[in-house]
């Protein structure tokens, strides 16, 4: 059945969706990590999946570093005067980590429901795409 464009939607698209959206099993204590990496174990041999797996995945595993290394500051800031006064901005820092979590990760939803591969902001590329699975 086609769409309203024309195109004929792909059966990994529920695939490419689920993999954005299962960082948000943080939301209920499950660290945000394990949803993208499920997706991706159980899809990393579907070409159009695993991009978007790989995306995802990266991102929370991004999220993850960027708040460890948040800790980090805060715990050697606490022992300063400085601390004092930069700790609540370092939780404002965690709250918007939080926020654009969340509302990066329904944004790389709906690009994939469209068929585009979203590529998140300040995303580091941990999990490279396997070298011998590419076409030169």
């Amino acid at each position: 059945m086609a769409s309203e464009d024309g195109t004929t939607p792909s059966p990994s698209r529920p695939w490419q969706v689920a993999a954005h959206l299962s960082g948000l099993v943080g939301l209920v204590g499950v660290p945000s990590v394990v949803g993208p990496l499920v997706v991706w174990l159980i899809r990393r041999e579907d070409p159009d999946v695993e991009p978007h797996a790989r995306e995802a995945l990266n991102f929370h595993l991004s999220l993850v570093v960027y708040a460890l290394g948040g800790v980090v500051v805060a715990l050697i800031l606490l022992f300063t005067i400085i601390g004092v006064v930069l700790l609540p901005l370092l939780l404002l820092i965690f709250l918007v980590l939080v926020v654009a979590g969340i509302a990066l990760s329904i944004l790389g939803a709906v690009r994939a429901s469209e068929g585009t591969l979203y590529r998140y902001p300040l995303n580091l590329r941990l999990i490279r795409q396997n070298d011998s699975d590419s076409v030169a």
